[in-house]
């Protein structure tokens, strides 16, 4: 059986692609085409890699296990070419532990290299962003270095899980927390990023996206 984007890319009208994850997936306050799925594949696309847009699973809010949930109540969704997650900053904020968050988004990255057709080198994670760092994070009366200390060990952990399973891991959150003030990199909520911060995060994908989808 040929998986969706495994063959050629003269031999192909386009690989499939499924994004999963949370606002940060749908990107929350801002245009659909600012999103960074939608973005990275744009990119790719100028390359003449032919990755279709995003079906995107994904609501402002869910932690790991409503994402698991959510795709259990969605339609069979079959297999893709090229699947991707980021998953986890709301489990931050409700305050779970980090051994939970591990255990589900291990299950979760096991149901995303599924989706890929079994394949792990079809997978890309990006890594949590620091809200901490927006505009919304200084004002929110949180304890920010708690909040990025906090980040850290649940993105230690994805990597780590990421690392078992072959599957790449692009780490977005410096440049989150380098950028994660300034207006321009922000959504008009102080708190969500902008298609210009979505545009960051698209260039340090692009290398690991490139490298899986290249013919």
């Amino acid at each position: 059986m040929t998986l969706p984007g495994a063959a050629g890319a003269a031999e192909r009208a386009g690989i499939s692609y499924l994004a999963l994850g949370d606002s940060y997936t749908i990107g929350e306050s801002i245009d659909e085409t600012g999103r960074w799925p939608v973005q990275l594949a744009a990119a790719l696309r100028a390359e003449g890699i032919s990755l279709d847009a995003p079906r995107i699973i994904a609501t402002t809010g869910w932690t790991t296990d409503e994402l698991d949930d959510a795709i259990d109540g969605a339609e069979p969704l079959g297999q893709y070419g090229f699947v991707s997650l980021l998953i986890g900053v709301n489990n931050q904020y409700r305050g779970r532990g980090v051994d939970q968050y591990r255990d589900q988004f291990a299950a979760l990255l096991e149901r995303a290299i599924g989706f890929a057709g079994g394949r792990a080198d079809r997978v890309i994670v990006l890594s949590i962003p620091d809200w901490g760092a927006t505009r919304f994070g200084r004002e929110s009366g949180r304890d920010v270095a708690r909040i990025a200390r906090e980040l850290d060990a649940y993105n230690a952990a994805a990597r780590e899980v990421c690392a078992q399973r072959g599957v790449a891991f692009v780490d977005i959150t410096p440049v989150s927390r380098e950028r994660g003030v300034e207006a321009t990199m922000l959504a008009d909520d102080g708190l969500h990023p902008s298609a210009a911060m979505y545009a960051e995060w698209t260039r340090l994908a692009l290398p690991a996206a490139r490298r899986m989808l290249s013919p």
